[in-house]
């Protein structure tokens, strides 16, 4: 098969985080709330016969290597057999070690738009499986909704959430996971809460505290964001978000001249590669 193909990889939220416990292997056991909005990264792929990945664009400070993106290329090759190669280009719009999930993503949409592109015909339970190989973010993208999600991150459930409009501000600062998760002021055993405690608002980031303390321009971007309602960082930082009802609210409070870059995004319950999908054939 050949052609170039043109695939979304959309950004995430975490409207929540919770840790509630960590496993033996060190891994910690979480609670959150995943919602796509609407600003993606674009992936191309341009099919070939010779059976070599490649990653044809360049992104900065990370080697093909290190990329997700072949990596997750060369999982779904293995996986399968397939005999097939591809050349990638990567547009990347979502800021790197933001907490929007960027690579993640990436990652997903290569498996998804391969398993199509190669005919591989790998059952979506088993891509997930694979993600899960490439990070704890990659199931939630490729399962193709909004959803709770618990464990470490890897046990979905499907939510339908409303679609507010965003402000995401994009402080300058990248924030180490490692660093925040082995931080020993870190909570470590919030109580579990349900669906229910989560649509009332009984909820929080616990990473928030220490990455404040460690990171100031984060901490600005929230004091600054608070000033117009909940504010909250996403997953580990650095991007820090406010949900508005409106376009025109979630603008108003751009043009007041946030501290750092700013973003107005919808918010999504189905991911924007469905459709795509649907009208794939078999």
């Amino acid at each position: 098969m050949t052609g170039v193909n043109s695939w979304p990889a959309p950004a995430k939220l975490n409207l929540f985080l919770h840790v509630t416990g960590r496993r033996l292997d060190g891994y910690h056991l979480l609670q959150t709330v995943f919602q796509f909005i609407d600003i993606a990264d674009e992936l191309r792929f341009e099919i070939n016969d010779s059976g070599r990945i490649a990653r044809v664009s360049d992104l900065e400070g990370v080697t093909p290597e290190q990329d997700l993106v072949v990596r997750a290329a060369r999982l779904l090759q293995q996986e399968t057999g397939c005999g097939a190669g591809v050349d990638i280009s990567l547009i990347k719009r979502l800021p790197m070690g933001g907490g929007l999930g960027g690579g993640s993503s990436d990652a997903a949409t290569t498996l998804l738009a391969l398993n199509a592109l190669w005919q591989t015909g790998v059952p979506r339970s088993r891509l997930m499986q694979l993600g899960l190989q490439l990070g704890a973010d990659v199931p939630v993208f490729i399962g193709g909704s909004s959803a709770w999600a618990e464990g470490v991150g890897d046990r979905l459930e499907p939510l339908s959430l409303e679609r507010p409009w965003f402000v995401i501000l994009q402080p300058d600062a990248t924030v180490s996971t490692g660093e925040i998760f082995g931080h020993p002021e870190l909570t470590r055993n919030s109580p579990a809460i349900t669906i229910r405690d989560f649509r009332e608002g009984r909820v929080r980031n616990d990473l928030e505290p220490v990455v404040r303390a460690l990171y100031p321009q984060i901490d600005q971007a929230l004091n600054w964001l608070s000033q117009y309602g909940e504010a909250r960082m996403t997953g580990t930082g650095a991007c820090v978000f406010l949900p508005c009802s409106t376009r025109e609210q979630a603008e108003a409070v751009v043009s007041n001249q946030p501290p750092a870059k700013a973003i107005v995004a919808r918010g999504l319950n189905r991911h924007p590669i469905e459709p795509i999908l649907a009208a794939w054939p078999e």
